[in-house]
């Protein structure tokens, strides 16, 4: 409807321009022109690719016939040379290093953006030393003693048995809040919450709640990031008729003592059905 805008004083309609000169013949429709404009201009070009690529394909196979001839011949040939258009396919050597660069990418763009090859993401699992431990050792309860953080020695910790590097921990350090755990085996103290006077590997005579509280603490090394374990300590063995630590809450000390004075009373009942038995 352009004519309607020429009549209200408006610019006419552009002319019509023959492009026949500029028409191309069509690669996939025989006898049939089609314009060489830039739209067009790619699905020209990929017919030419394409026919490019089937002139080499079927010279490879020339050369492929000319070889096949020469071996029936008894002639000596050398390697046939890959066909230059075949498709290679993705191994997974090819899916392993593309992962590869991927990886290296992420990890270069992190220290670009944020200053951290892991974008500031802390695991144990990033760390070497996770995956190639030192030597574990075997310490002695005065050679622990030693690691306590307050010397040029690093500041280890053992619970249940188990010792543990803590040094990154600044709560460990002399005048930290959790001081009073290092260089001792304070197992007790971890579940029971009595951290002056339970500073102890002793664990007898605990309550399910307790033992639960400790597991806790076990695992929350274990797992930590910046904990690694260093080894294990050698505790000399406990007099069973020793008495258990008392409990630093008076409450829970008489409750202990209760179930304590019970289960000895049970062990002497079994004992006596046991004389009668006979």
């Amino acid at each position: 409807m352009s004519w309607i805008g020429e009549l209200a004083g408006g610019a006419p309609p552009p002319r019509y321009v023959d492009d026949s000169a500029d028409k191309v013949a069509d690669p996939n429709i025989p006898g049939r022109m089609v314009s060489n404009k830039s739209a067009n201009r790619p699905f020209l070009a990929y017919k030419e690719y394409r026919d490019q690529q089937e002139a080499l394909h079927n010279a490879w196979v020339e050369k492929r016939k000319a070889r096949d001839a020469k071996i029936a011949r008894g002639e000596k040939v050398g390697p046939l040379e890959p066909d230059p258009t075949a498709v290679e396919e993705v191994g997974v050597l090819g899916l392993l290093k593309f992962l590869v660069i991927v990886l290296l990418c992420i990890c270069l763009a992190g220290k670009f953006l944020t200053g951290s090859y892991t974008w500031d993401y802390q695991s144990r699992w990033l760390q070497l030393k996770t995956y190639w431990p030192k030597n574990q050792r075997l310490f002695s309860e005065a050679f622990l003693a030693e690691y306590n953080g307050e010397g040029i020695k690093p500041t280890y910790l053992a619970i249940d048995g188990d010792v543990y590097d803590v040094s990154k921990g600044k709560a460990y350090q002399l005048g930290g809040s959790y001081h009073h755990f290092v260089g001792v085996d304070a197992a007790r103290a971890f579940a029971t919450g009595c951290f002056q006077t339970h500073r102890t590997h002793d664990i007898r005579g605990l309550s399910e709640q307790e033992m639960n509280s400790l597991q806790h603490w076990k695992k929350f090394y274990a797992e930590h990031k910046d904990y690694i374990k260093v080894g294990k300590v050698n505790h000399p063995p406990i007099d069973p008729s020793s008495p258990i630590p008392e409990h630093c809450d008076p409450k829970k000390a008489k409750a202990a003592q209760a179930a304590q004075d019970q289960a000895e009373k049970k062990k002497r009942k079994k004992t006596e059905d046991a004389h009668d038995d006979l």
